[in-house]
């Protein structure tokens, strides 16, 4: 593909190629409408060389983009040659290429013109003449607020197929050579329940990867696409040896690892991943035949879910400069079985598996790897358990469909330090914020009477899991309104590793006057909310890394004196705890690892109540509840 190009050029290409991802997310961050995407950032950016190859991804939701190839080629095998300048198409079917349904994905084709290196109309977004070729994609997906479906807000935990879930857009062409399909796009939006926000959303995808698109027509237009082609094969290459060296330093082996859901939602209960990873020089075999059969409920995974799950382990565990592209996960090879909750056989529902069980997926390939690279692996991140109401805003009488990513768990310890405090869930891996308090009071008739720190709920190691959040939510509604959960990890708690302690579940519960506290499970529908209605919220905290006795008292005075521990608890003797992941059987009654690092599924400590922290910033013992102006004795 042309003579060999020098590594400076390289380099300023690949630069050049993460600059442009990096401005598509910050022109979708500034234009799209609804807070789950303006705020709360669940979209990724990307681009794909012709041959449906990962080019450069934006640092955004690590889920999100080791699935798109196969979106890319989804659509390439659908429309073949007939794929044209100024087309934009959709997909987000994920037994046709894509993740999971709410994962709305936009393609916008790149073409160069064939034998000219010049400057011209193209450069500038304008179309290309037919003497062109297909040499990149530019590409947006983005979690929408409603795709549809028997209940609101994106996900059904009451699904029992995936025709319950939402809209299914098998690849389908929106735009065609820069003409808008308009009767397709009013036959989408007529089928979500916010049709305006939806179109507006729509919109500023495309828009992102029209940036994209205009961005890589003028770098074709400097470096000419002889230059660009072979610079694009060294980028991967490069970034192909950098994860082999890493992987290579492993020691080589065969190692297990397991994680554990809670349920299903359909009385499945401890659902399994296990993960057998043979590590042979730099070389990575991982096998997930052995999880649990596909279930009933919607955590259930698609193929290219799962892989992307898996190419996300790699990534966590390999050195944080390398490049993630199609390169960096040549080392991987997966096995699965069809029929599995990895790998589901349709019509299974799929819409929960981007949280879980993509997080398990990777936890168990995390678990399995640690006695191969101790050094790299991580503690348990908190599990999502997010809360979506459907309701009539008083103040202006609109309707609105509100998706809390506030009260996000921890972190995971890491070698290197602490859990990042709030950081969300381990698919996400920060990348996904909570929105800001006073613009969700503004736009939704809610009011946060707390949002904070949970003390004592990251796992303590020799560096301690980051702590989850306390949240007191009250719902300033005129009449009832309607909210499903979607979720897990009420039981199972992030796992601590290497000696470290797990972390605490979650615990959320809703109160109503005059009412007992009703305990909220993980996965619901037409969950009534009435006014005055208080959400407390308790998510859990990341797992613990290493020996507690090795942490130092500067850092044990440290989280006292920042609120984050407000209890002494004695660190369970290493004699008591198997090699890695949660400690061992104990007479607290927790669970054990075999050796090998393979796990078995036990019961996590319950969940335990929040302290209160004072208007100082200082923190006391409270009982097993939160605070209310309405608190009752008991509650």
């Amino acid at each position: 593909m042309g003579d060999r190009v020098d590594p400076i050029t390289v380099s300023v290409i690949q630069h050049r190629l993460e600059a442009i991802v990096q401005e598509m997310g910050e022109a979708m961050l500034r234009t799209s409408y609804s807070q789950i995407l303006n705020s709360s950032r669940d979209f990724s950016t990307a681009l794909c060389d012709a041959e449906g190859r990962l080019v450069a991804q934006a640092e955004h939701v690590p889920i999100h983009v080791g699935a798109i190839p196969w979106a890319v080629r989804s659509v390439q095998e659908f429309f073949g040659d007939r794929v044209r300048p100024g087309d934009v198409y959709l997909l987000n079917d994920p037994y046709h290429g894509n993740n999971h349904l709410p994962d709305l994905t936009a393609f916008v084709p790149v073409f160069a013109p064939v034998g000219r290196t010049s400057t011209g109309p193209e450069a500038e977004g304008g179309s290309a003449e037919n003497d062109s070729r297909l040499v990149f994609w530019s590409i947006n997906r983005s979690h929408q607020s409603d795709i549809g479906g028997a209940t609101h807000g994106a996900y059904n935990p009451g699904a029992t197929e995936i025709w319950q879930e939402g809209l299914r857009i098998t690849p389908l062409r929106l735009y065609e050579a820069g003409v808008v399909r308009d009767d397709v796009l009013k036959m989408i939006a007529t089928n979500v329940r916010h049709p305006r926000d939806f179109q507006g959303d729509l919109a500023a995808m495309i828009g992102s990867a029209r940036v994209g698109e205009r961005r890589l027509l003028a770098l074709l237009a400097e470096y000419g696409a002889p230059i660009v082609g072979p610079a694009i094969d060294a980028i991967l290459d490069g970034a192909e040896r950098q994860a082999r060296a890493c992987i290579a330093a492993w020691k080589d082996g065969v190692y297990r690892g397991e994680a554990v859901l809670d349920d299903d939602g359909h009385g499945f209960r401890d659902v399994y991943i296990r993960a057998k990873v043979t590590k042979r020089g730099s070389d990575l075999t991982v096998d997930l035949s052995d999880s649990h059969p596909q279930v009933t409920g919607f955590v259930n995974s698609s193929y290219p879910n799962m892989r992307s799950a898996v190419a996300m382990a790699l990534a966590y565990l390999i050195d944080p400069e390398t490049p993630k592209n199609d390169g960096t996960f040549r080392p991987l090879t997966v096995v699965a079985k069809p029929g599995t909750v990895v790998w589901a056989n349709p019509p299974a529902p799929l819409t929960l598996c981007t949280n879980h069980c993509a997080q398990e997926i990777a936890e168990s390939v995390i678990k399995a790897l640690a006695p191969a690279c101790p050094t790299r692996v991580l503690a348990g991140w908190g599990r999502r358990f997010r809360i979506a109401i459907q309701g009539m805003d008083p103040r202006n009488g609109r309707p609105f469909i509100w998706h809390m990513f506030h009260a996000r768990p921890g972190g995971g310890a890491s070698p290197v330090g602490d859990g990042w405090p709030t950081a969300g869930e381990g698919q996400a891996a920060g990348g996904i914020k909570f929105g800001s308090v006073e613009v969700t009071e503004v736009r939704f008739p809610l009011f946060f009477a707390r949002h904070e720190f949970r003390p004592d709920s990251g796992g303590d190691g020799r560096y301690r899991g980051g702590p989850g959040s306390v949240l007191e939510l009250h719902a300033e509604i005129a009449g009832p309104a309607r909210a499903n959960t979607a979720g897990d990890g009420t039981r199972h708690a992030p796992y601590g590793i290497l000696g470290g302690q797990d972390g605490l579940p979650h615990r959320y519960r809703l109160r109503s006057r005059g009412r007992r506290d009703r305990v909220l499970r993980t996965k619901e529908v037409g969950v009534v909310v009435r006014p005055g209605d208080v959400f407390l919220v308790e998510s859990g905290g990341g797992g613990g890394y290493g020996d507690p006795r090795q942490r130092t008292s500067a850092a044990r005075a440290y989280d006292r004196e920042n609120g984050f521990v407000t209890r002494r608890s004695a660190p369970i003797p290493v004699a008591a705890r198997g090699s890695q992941g949660t400690s061992a059987k104990s007479a607290r009654g927790r669970g054990r690892h075999e050796a090998g690092g393979r796990t078995r599924a036990s019961p996590s400590r319950q969940a335990e109540g929040a302290l209160t922290c004072t208007g100082s910033g200082s923190t006391s013992a409270a009982p097993s509840r939160i605070w209310s102006p309405w608190t009752r004795a008991g509650t």
